[in-house]
């Protein structure tokens, strides 16, 4: 079934008159005859009853008029959007993030680059350093932003960011509130909120652990909410990275002696063709300056 004799059948459905439709769809009446003939052989039967002065729809023709017009709907709107994104009218970005990077860091470059297509798709995907991982290598995601991947695939692009400290974070009504610098023995009476969804938190906890701090008195979390709310409530403290925003409800300060640091990097998959929308967000991101951002 090829889209013109749909396109042929409709008119004449519409139109009831072979001649009027040939001349609508800027075509012979013998050669949307032919075509019409062609589609109902393969449909298997007559779609029009050729009577004067109008052309009828029979039984299956009834019947297949709006089967044929929703495919042809279909097809015509598929042909329009990727006309679109051809002409950069509209774009549509995948991006694979990690659970421990915050969204916030990428919000205005987003809306730098809203203003250089009509419309734009986002498409945000969350997951550990290995499901970003995956999702790149099978296309899902066109970029992938994480502060370590642990994949060793030799197409996988990597664009360091920057590099930031982990800080300590505490509640407003903490005995450590409101110092600008934390000793590592002050550390030890307190009970560690482990994030566990971060992929530093393992070298965190055995750098903690080498300086005497009993990370295993502590506590596993696998969201940033449930982190907040219980450094809130007191509950215990949490190192963070220095992008991660907290409320004003938590003061955080650096640990002196501790040298805990990550590095943000962007990934791609090397060879692949991405889209133009892709393209300029690697291009803005990999040229933003970041020391603000990242102290």
């Amino acid at each position: 079934m090829e889209m013109h004799q749909v396109r042929y059948f409709l008119a004449v459905a519409q139109l009831l008159n072979f001649t009027r439709a040939a001349e609508d769809c800027n075509v012979t009446q013998p050669s949307l005859t032919r075509a019409i003939k062609q589609l109902e052989a393969e449909l298997g039967g007559d779609l029009f009853r050729r009577e004067r002065p109008a052309a009828q729809l029979t039984e299956l023709g009834q019947r297949m008029h709006p089967l044929l017009k929703q495919c042809f709907d279909a097809a015509t709107g598929a042909r329009s959007l990727a006309s679109s994104f051809r002409s950069g009218e509209i774009g549509a970005l995948r991006v694979a993030l990690t659970h421990s990077i915050d969204l916030s860091l990428l919000i205005p470059h987003l809306n730098q680059i809203k203003r250089q297509f009509n419309r734009l798709e986002f498409r945000f995907l969350r997951g550990s350093s290995r499901e970003v991982a995956d999702l790149l290598k099978k296309g899902e995601a066109e970029l992938g932003i994480a502060a370590d991947i642990d994949e060793a695939w030799e197409r996988l692009d990597v664009w360091p960011l920057f590099t930031e400290s982990f800080e300590l974070v505490v509640s407003d009504g903490h005995r450590l509130a409101g110092r600008s610098s934390i000793e590592l023995d002050d550390l030890r009476a307190e009970q560690l909120l482990s994030r566990t969804f971060c992929e530093h938190s393992r070298s965190i906890s055995a750098s903690l652990r080498e300086h005497g701090i009993a990370v295993e008195q502590g506590h596993e979390i696998s969201n940033e909410r449930d982190l907040i709310e219980l450094v809130e409530a007191d509950i215990g403290v949490a190192m963070v990275p220095h992008t991660s925003p907290v409320p004003e409800t938590l003061t955080r300060a650096a640990v002196a002696g501790l040298d805990a640091r990550r590095t943000v990097s962007l990934y791609g998959v090397a060879g692949r063709q991405r889209t133009a929308v892709a393209n300029a967000v690697m291009r803005m991101l990999r040229g933003a300056d970041w020391r603000e951002i990242a102290g």
